[in-house]
């Protein structure tokens, strides 16, 4: 007992030890409980509204629709694959490439070049995104989502029907000589390919109106338009925007001509200018590439090899 005692001592510094007495458990009496459950009833009441998550109208998220957001090279690797069926198709970090409406691009068989394009477009990008990079791709995802049948189809080949009104290449001039010889050079040979394929004959521009066809022509070349499936159509389209002609973008998409003399062909002014007065820099040459870009991915998606 005393070693005890002297071990006390040592930690309070005091020859003396007072143990507190602990505290007794209050009783809860009845009345004690009412005042207590009133206190708790007069409390304020507060509460986390729960949010629930929602799904957003808008395009699907795919691998083209984050490129276009982020601007951004998200994917390291860049690999094409087979499936049972023969068809193609491009994979980003092994992840199926997938059109802006969500479908998955799937190349055919017999379009195996078309595919290594694709992919080549896709490994071919910088740390920033350039769009106009990937003219093949879109291209085909334009064909793949909405081209195939429907409203969407219907209104394409009305829009379409509007450049025979328009087309350049019966817009002709008597002067200067250069451009002459370049409408009798590439210009001439379209309207007697339409004569001899389709029966189709078209009335030029005369001063400043503009060309009026016959119903019979319109009736004829519409349905050559909804003869074409959802992978033409969209190469026609493409074509007849950036040659801003019918004719040209029909005869690129039969065969008739390249990719090269259609470019040719529908800047024929152009190219008039610049052999009178030179090239303008950061000009026509850009626009030189540009209409080839988007001619070439029209030729590169129809080809089959």
């Amino acid at each position: 007992m005393a070693t005890l005692t002297r071990a006390f001592r040592s930690l309070t510094g005091s020859s003396s030890l007072v143990l507190a007495r602990p505290r007794p458990i209050p009783f809860i009496t009845p009345s004690s409980a009412s005042r207590c459950s009133e206190k708790i009833g007069r409390r304020a009441y507060t509460s986390t509204k729960v949010l629930r998550a929602t799904v957003q109208d808008g395009p699907a998220l795919t691998q083209t629709n984050r490129a276009e957001v982020t601007l951004r090279r998200f994917w390291k690797s860049v690999h094409i694959k087979q499936n049972e069926s023969g068809e193609f198709q491009v994979t980003l970090d092994h992840r199926v490439l997938k059109t802006p409406g969500g479908a998955k691009l799937v190349i055919p068989a017999e379009k195996r070049l078309l595919a290594l394009l694709i992919a080549n477009e896709w490994e071919n990008q910088d740390e920033v995104l350039k769009q106009h990079a990937l003219p093949v791709t879109s291209l085909l995802s334009r064909a793949i989502d909405g081209l195939g049948e429907g409203a969407i189809r219907s209104g394409v080949i009305d829009q379409m029907m509007k450049y025979l009104d328009t087309d350049t290449i019966l817009f002709t001039s008597d002067t200067p000589s250069s451009l002459v010889r370049m409408q009798h050079e590439h210009w001439d040979p379209l309207h007697s390919w339409l004569k001899e394929t389709y029966d189709v004959k078209l009335n030029p521009a005369e001063g400043f109106s503009p060309p009026r066809q016959s119903e019979e022509v319109k009736i004829k070349l519409k349905s050559v338009l909804e003869g074409m499936d959802g992978w033409e159509l969209a190469a026609f389209e493409r074509a007849a925007y950036a040659s801003k002609s019918f004719v040209i973008a029909l005869a690129l998409c039969k065969g008739q001509l390249t990719a090269d003399q259609a470019a040719n062909a529908s800047h024929v002014e152009v190219r008039s200018q610049i052999e009178q007065w030179g090239e303008v820099e950061d000009t026509h040459d850009v626009d030189y590439q540009d209409i080839r870009r988007a001619l070439g991915s029209v030729a590169c998606l129809l080809i089959n090899a």
